[in-house]
């Protein structure tokens, strides 16, 4: 009998080992079938989750920020204990005691799986298998990802610490509304630090994992407020929070930035303008778009926030003044629907909110947008977005206020019409007077400014507005400079032997082409004869430019272009020399700014310094080097020495006689009546046929600052329009405020010359001790005794017969209306007026 009860227990015994060592075999054999091709766990160890790359501006202040994942990466040392916490009592309490799973946690959820019958199926993944699914695996529920997740968080259990787990899962998580990350999301939900956190708010983060977009704060603000205080609860009993403080957090009311409780960080931050979407287009291009989309790089931009103001307001007042002197109303296109303005304010206010019209327009005050809600005889009642009725300040536009359009005041407008107003106010005291009516020009344009030895831009402005156009006119936009180019011909002569005492033919042209017979003419469609080379940049003549163009060769005119960088490969066609070819804004005005330096290249940056999320400087623009800037023993009487080995575009005594030359252009030339500042200004106008693109480009001492204007689709621009008159008055404005923070001087005179006085009608030489307006002093090289009376004429001869300018006489071009219906322009009638004429000027 007992043999037979030992035998049974022994099989008994038996039957268990077999089967426990089957059950061993099985998971040793599945184990080893999932972990095979396994990614590695290792790389976690050198793991860098994609960050935001910050822009900032020169004084430190954050004026940009990118990513694709919204992430502030935060190591777990400066990771508040309160934030682990409330992230281990939410997802896995056990977890500095579990070696990567959670046995008793995965049995719970079988059990309650095989009990629903598969309908109730949570989660019993450890923050560890998280990570593990993160970062390796896919999200799917199959047993066979669980499986490898537990292998992997085993693996990895041994090769990193507990606390880089954490500070992996922490930093990688998403949490809702483009946030990952704690630290993204503190900024995101509540806009304070992980420091400055209260427990309730610590609760409200870490209850997002489980489903973020199930727990949104006011969508689904009453089950976030169940799982928060379920989490507060598990703090309580994990004994990381008293009792006291679980009663007072859980007391605490669902605050966010979603709910209106706080402001959003982004509203900290200046709107996006073109500046930074220029940064972000070239260093996506020189990092890479992963680089720089989640590099967690931190860029020091050149900008000037006040000039970049300045410049803003400068191209919008003269695109606007332009625009509605051509007495048309286009407004934004959009009309909200009738039941919108029928609902009440709520409705239409709701409605104005999600019309697509831009919001980052400043121009003599912020311009809102609005609906018109009734248009009555003698006024439009409106709804301000963003503004409270005010008895003060009723929102009405007086009939009077739209004096500026022709029509009726009823066809024009119609309710439901969204339109921009801005507050006009008295310029004595600033005291309100009406609402006025705006609209977006049609017109737009560029400007750009920088510091002509360094090449930093300081402003730009590549249209009206960021938010109604992001298409940068200032980069972006290849135009025809006209006359602004013509510089660079004139710097080709001079540096090819020609002086500024040569004497050019200015007379009539006949150039066969393939295109047919080509007459190009003067602006003012007048001849000068013979003239000074001066005279040919002060008062844009053509003929001049293109005679001198021929002469020189325009096989040298295009190397000197592309070596100033204008063009990468200019065509050398004759009609080239008048600014036909197509270039940006930008690479006119650092072109420029090698005139006012002195002859040097300047590389145009919008970045000084690139760091990579660990601090180390990856781009630096100021290649000069410090040569005794670690020497304590320098004088505080002198500073250190800064060493520059920029490569020389032109000889310096080349940049000075054309630069004396653009000075003449501002001081009697072309923009005589548009710039006057109170220190020496350079500078160059241009005006392309029909006014399709207008030009100025110059500078001072320190800044080089360039504007253009023109239509997206190219088309005259019209009676008056002129790169002086246009662009002019945008320069003006702008240089005053930037003349005040940056200064100005005389231009620099290289050595190696010698002034000599020339009478500047006729070329002749005078004697030292002359004074009068037709007096100039030209600077010559020192050896090289100019020839006076020297001419060229390019090989194109002079009619005997010619009547030409004399000295005194206007040059200003008349507009006529022509029989189509179009405007010309012509001067008065010489003998070869008949000849039709076409060209740049």
């Amino acid at each position: 009998m007992l043999r037979a009860i030992g035998t049974f227990f022994g099989t008994i015994f038996s039957l268990v080992t077999l089967g426990l060592m089957l059950i061993a075999l099985s998971i040793g054999a599945v184990l080893h079938i999932y972990g095979r091709d396994l990614p590695s766990h290792e790389s976690l160890a050198n793991y860098k989750p994609p960050t935001i790359s910050r822009i900032y501006s020169g004084e430190g202040r954050i004026i940009d920020e990118f990513s694709r994942e919204r992430r502030l990466f935060t190591p777990a040392e400066d990771i508040p204990v309160l934030v682990k916490q409330a992230f281990i009592s939410a997802e896995d309490k056990n977890f500095y005691q579990h070696g990567g799973y959670d046995a008793r946690g995965i049995a719970a959820a079988i059990f309650e799986a095989v009990r629903s019958r598969g309908e109730t199926v949570r989660g019993a993944s450890t923050i560890t298998q998280q990570v593990m699914k993160n970062f390796l695996l896919s999200g799917d529920r199959r047993i066979e990802r669980k499986i490898k997740e537990i292998i992997l968080a085993t693996r990895i259990e041994e090769t990193l610490s507990k606390e880089r787990i954490l500070e992996l899962y922490l930093n990688e998580i998403f949490l809702g509304q483009n946030s990952y990350g704690v630290t993204a999301a503190a900024q995101t939900y509540f806009n304070k630090s992980l420091r400055e956190l209260a427990p309730h708010e610590a609760a409200f983060l870490a209850s997002m994992p489980k489903a973020p977009s199930d727990f949104h704060p006011v969508r689904n603000a009453e089950r976030l407020l169940q799982r928060r205080n379920f989490v507060l609860r598990e703090m309580n009993e994990n004994g990381y929070l008293d009792d006291a403080t679980y009663e007072a957090e859980v007391a605490a009311p669902l605050r966010s930035v979603q709910n209106g409780d706080f402001e959003p960080y982004s509203a900290e931050l200046p709107p996006r303008d073109y500046f930074t979407d220029e940064i972000r287009r070239q260093l996506s291009e020189d990092f890479g778009e992963g680089e720089f989309f989640g590099g967690g790089l931190s860029v020091r931009a050149t900008i000037d926030p006040e000039m970049q103001a300045e410049a803003a307001v400068a191209l919008r007042r003269q695109l606007e003044q332009y625009d509605r002197a051509r007495g048309k109303w286009r407004g934004t296109g959009i009309v909200l629907p009738e039941d919108a303005l029928e609902d009440g304010e709520e409705a239409w206010r709701e409605a104005l909110a999600q019309a697509g019209v831009a919001r980052d327009i400043e121009l003599d005050g912020t311009w809102y947008p609005a609906v018109i809600l009734e248009i009555e005889d003698q006024q439009m009642r409106l709804g301000i977005e963003g503004v409270a009725p005010d008895a003060d300040a009723p929102h009405v536009v007086p009939r009077a206020d739209i004096g500026w359009l022709p029509g009726n005041f009823q066809e024009t407008f119609e309710r439901g019409e969204v339109v921009y107003v801005r507050r006009m106010t008295r310029d004595e005291d600033g005291t309100f007077l009406r609402w006025t009516l705006r609209q977006v020009p049609e017109v737009e344009g560029g400007f750009v400014a920088m510091d002509v030895h360094t090449g930093r831009v300081l402003a730009m402005q590549g249209g009206f507005s960021y938010q109604h156009s992001v298409f940068n006119r200032a980069t972006q936009a290849k135009r025809q400079p006209g006359s602004s180019f013509k510089p660079f011909v004139y710097a080709a002569a001079l540096d090819s032997g020609y002086s500024p005492a040569t004497i050019v033919i200015d007379a009539p042209i006949e150039i066969d082409t393939p295109q047919g017979l080509w007459r190009p003419r003067n602006s003012s469609n007048k001849f000068y004869g013979p003239t000074p080379l001066r005279t040919g940049v002060e008062q844009s003549r053509n003929l001049m430019t293109i005679r001198l163009a021929q002469e020189v060769g325009m096989d040298v005119v295009a190397r000197y272009a592309e070596r100033f960088g204008v063009y990468d490969n200019m065509g050398q066609f004759l009609a080239n020399s008048l600014g036909s070819e197509e270039t940006t804004l930008y690479n006119m005005v650092a072109a420029y700014s090698m005139f006012a330096n002195g002859g040097e290249r300047v590389e145009p940056t919008l970045v000084d310094r690139v760091q990579d999320r660990d601090g180390r400087t990856v781009y630096k623009h100021d290649p000069r080097d410090c040569v005794d800037c670690g020497d304590e023993a320098i004088p505080e009487t002198r500073g250190p020495r800064i060493v520059s080995n920029r490569e020389r575009v032109i000889d310096a005594i080349t940049a000075y006689q054309l630069t004396s030359m653009m000075k003449g252009v501002v001081d009697r030339g072309t923009a005589s009546g548009a710039i006057n500042l109170p220190v020496p200004v350079a500078g160059k106008t241009g005006t392309t046929n029909d006014a399709r693109d207008v030009w100025f480009v110059g500078f001072t001492s320190n800044i080089a600052a360039g504007c253009y204007i023109g239509y997206d689709q190219p088309r005259g621009l019209g009676r008056g329009a002129y790169g002086a008159s246009m662009c002019g008055p945008v320069f003006q404005e702008f240089m005053s405020e930037a003349i005040k923070k940056y200064g100005g001087g005389p231009f620099e005179v290289p050595p190696g010359g010698h002034f000599i006085k020339i009478d500047r009608y006729t070329g002749a030489r005078l004697a030292d001790d002359s004074q009068g307006e037709f007096v100039v002093a030209e600077y010559f090289r020192d050896g090289e005794e100019p020839i006076f009376g020297f001419s060229v004429s390019g090989g194109f001869a002079m009619g005997t017969d010619l009547e030409l300018f004399e000295r005194g006489e206007s040059e200003q071009v008349k507009e006529v209306t022509t029989s189509t219906g179009r405007t010309g322009q012509v001067g008065g009638k010489a003998s070869f007026g008949s000849m039709s004429s076409g060209g740049l000027y």
